[in-house]
């Protein structure tokens, strides 16, 4: 009877730590060497895809696994490359890729070969099943009230309306601008101004917001978005507003007074930010997405640097209804 009531105890102690490590969600960091402002995309049926900016800055690629961690070795196909001349020819950046009205659609930043600081939001679609696979067109650029520096678009959807933020030129840097969208590549306005840099951390050598990345939970709508230079200084700060709110009122957005994710020299975590929100295997645990190096000190230009990584880590949320992004957590 002794012998029988051991055993039953040590079945249920293996059950619990079997249970234990199934519930431990850990990563292989990083995912991608060498890409940096990731982005990645759960289809219904679970399959992973990430898109992210080349080093080269001249093409966009794909690749796609059944889990985070096989994004790591998975093939990676190039499915569009920068134009030799005009448009699209230079700076070939920060690719987002969306699934909406059953048609993917990139957004992705782009300037002529002429001129490479000229740049500005542009589109491309592919009606296949596999954004892998099919043929992408050039759908041009997503045109803005204001033609300036802008970059960065991401789109979300709310209450049965689509709307889309990215970066623009603000005054003296790149603020956060959101709007309404008519179609997947066409705006219908207001355009509104939802952040700009106003914080020292926000105005670290560039006066930069940027990268803006949305989740929904807890009846709010939650943008992450990146602030300052791209070298150790790069971070994340966060906004909000309530579901409820009308969103294109600027004064329903509210903004954390410190950054939220930022440089930890202890876990050898150096500038991270443009991130995107995914969600893990088990369905339900969010997942953070976003790129950073292991190493602070650059030699030359910070955009010249290729090893910004892409890595995952899990966000908490605290009772209050807001994420924890785990500061002081390595990955």
């Amino acid at each position: 009877m002794r012998k029988h009531q051991i055993s039953i105890t040590l079945i249920l102690m293996l059950v619990i730590i079997q249970l234990g490590y199934a519930q431990k969600i850990e990563y292989a960091n990083p995912i991608a060497e060498q890409r940096a402002d990731p982005w990645v995309h759960k289809t219904d049926s679970g399959t992973y895809y990430l898109i992210a900016t080349v080093p080269e800055y001249d093409r966009i690629v794909i690749r796609k696994a059944q889990s985070i961690n096989g994004l790591k070795n998975a093939e990676e196909k190039t499915i569009w490359q920068k134009h030799k001349t005009g448009d699209m020819g230079s700076h070939i950046w920060a690719p987002e890729l969306h699934w909406i009205d059953g048609k993917w659609y990139i957004y992705f930043a782009a300037a002529p070969a002429e001129d490479i600081w000229e740049i500005r939001i542009w589109a491309l679609s592919n009606p296949s099943k596999d954004p892998m696979e099919g043929e992408w067109k050039e759908e041009g650029r997503i045109v803005t009230q204001n033609s300036s520096f802008s970059l960065d678009a991401t789109s979300f959807e709310h209450n049965g309306k689509r709307y889309m933020i990215w970066a623009q030129r603000v005054g003296d840097g790149t603020g956060l601008i959101l709007s309404e969208m008519k179609t997947p590549t066409t705006l219908t306005g207001p355009e509104v101004i939802i952040s700009k840099p106003e914080f020292s951390w926000e105005r670290m050598k560039y006066n930069v917001n940027e990268g803006p990345a949305v989740i929904k939970k807890n009846g709010k709508i939650f943008v992450a978005f990146s602030a300052s230079a791209t070298n150790h200084n790069y971070c994340m700060g966060l906004l909000w507003a309530d579901g409820n709110d009308n969103i294109l009122d600027a004064a329903n957005w509210h903004k954390s007074p410190g950054p939220v994710f930022y440089t930890n020299d202890e876990v050898k975590r150096f500038g991270p930010g443009h991130n995107s929100f995914t969600v893990a295997e088990d369905g339900k645990t969010d997942i953070m997405i976003y790129h950073a190096r292991d190493y602070k000190e650059i030699t030359g230009h910070e955009l010249s640097d290729p090893n910004r990584a892409t890595r995952a880590r899990v966000i908490k949320w605290i009772e209050s209804g807001f994420p924890d992004f785990m500061q002081n957590t390595g990955d």
